[in-house]
């Protein structure tokens, strides 16, 4: 069996910084990729507009040109966005809107992840001027949607974790405050958010990771399969069926793929795992892997239709460029991962840190 789709665009990905940025984005252009969303937390943050770079923090437009530079000019998209800091102002929202260099802000949360520590909590942005001037230039909210600063037992349980907290005390108040703002909220793990996501209006939308979709906790713990750890942490089955049934749903439009792809040479550390899945050059092969455990007919009509709008078509609808005319082909027979070696070192894909045979092979970009 072999899919012909369009080339796909990766709406959450991180190429960082330095030597290695060429080998990332070469990658995602191996996999068939038209496109990305640039994560802005480097060393420092992507958090000015324009100008060159400066000691406090990149600019959305030295930042894209590096990542041109390494290659990513032969993307059709690429979008950057603000790092939302303490030092964002809302004229710099609008300088950005009109300028067109501005597209989209992150928010993280204090610490939540790999170099947030330059966020600040969402209780500082609701209502405030920053997120009225978003909604004013209608500039996409991209989310990291997790409480920080829980303790332990708070963090995780079987009743409720740091993302279900957000989602049912922060987002409410989030679309109360502000109705018209654009939400992506990112790399979803939950039943609580993904129907949180599906019952919002229109302008509210999400993305999903090749990971959540095929792994859960148990798969994380047994063995401590730390190639699989990444923030927020894969969850239980209960919430993987929720997620697949969202992307699989029948004319969905609000779920799109964003990989979260995080390289990372060194995985165990000496205080703790980094955060973060490697899945260049893999993530078409996985998600198609998804897709049909989730009992999806990938040789069907009904199932490629599905398959395409998750991956190819909904995202660039919701960020309001065209799908790409490009096309890319994919075979359904057995396929293996390799090290991508890199100037900063090598970096281990996901199916390899997994031991995983991929069921789907990429024929290449026609």
């Amino acid at each position: 069996m072999t899919l012909t789709l369009p080339q796909w665009f990766d709406l959450h990905t991180h190429f960082r910084q330095g030597p290695a940025m060429a080998s990332y984005v070469q990658s995602h252009l191996d996999m068939g990729c038209a496109g990305a969303l640039a994560m802005p937390n480097t060393q420092p943050p992507v958090s000015h507009i324009s100008g060159a770079a400066r000691a406090d923090g990149w600019s959305i437009e030295s930042y894209s040109a590096e990542l041109r530079q390494a290659g990513a000019a032969a993307f059709e998209q690429l979008i950057v966005p603000l790092y939302l800091t303490r030092q964002t102002t809302a004229a710099m929202i609008h300088e950005g809107s009109a300028s067109g260099l501005l597209r989209a802000c992150k928010y993280y949360p204090p610490h939540g992840t790999t170099n947030a520590e330059y966020g600040l909590p969402m209780d500082d942005l609701i209502g405030g001027e920053v997120l009225r001037a978003m909604e004013e230039c209608g500039i996409v909210l991209c989310i990291h949607g997790e409480q920080h600063g829980l303790s332990g037992s708070d963090y995780i349980d079987s009743h409720q974790n740091a993302e279900t907290r957000f989602y049912t005390e922060r987002m409410p108040r989030l679309l109360a405050a502000h109705p018209r703002l654009r939400i992506v909220c990112e790399h979803i793990t939950t039943r609580t958010a993904a129907e949180f996501v599906a019952a919002a209006p229109e302008h509210v939308g999400a993305t999903i990771t090749p990971q959540h979709l095929l792994y859960t906790l148990g798969h994380l713990i047994q063995g401590l399969k730390y190639h699989l750890y990444c923030l927020p942490v894969v969850k239980f089955q209960d919430d993987r069926a929720a997620l697949r049934q969202a992307v699989t749903t029948a004319g969905q439009t609000k779920f799109f793929a964003g990989t979260d792809s995080a390289p990372h040479t060194t995985k165990a550390t000496a205080c703790g795992c980094a955060a973060g899945c490697f899945t260049g050059g893999c993530a078409p092969q996985l998600y198609a892997m998804a897709f049909e455990e989730a009992g999806t007919d990938l040789a069907t009509e009904q199932g490629r239709a599905s398959f395409e709008r998750f991956l190819c078509l909904n995202g660039p609808r919701f960020y309001g460029f065209p799908a790409s005319k490009r096309q890319f082909q994919m075979v359904k027979k057995p396929s293996q991962s390799a090290i991508l070696e890199t100037p900063a070192g090598p970096i281990t894909p996901l199916p390899l840190g997994l031991g995983l045979e991929m069921t789907w092979s990429l024929a290449g970009p026609l």
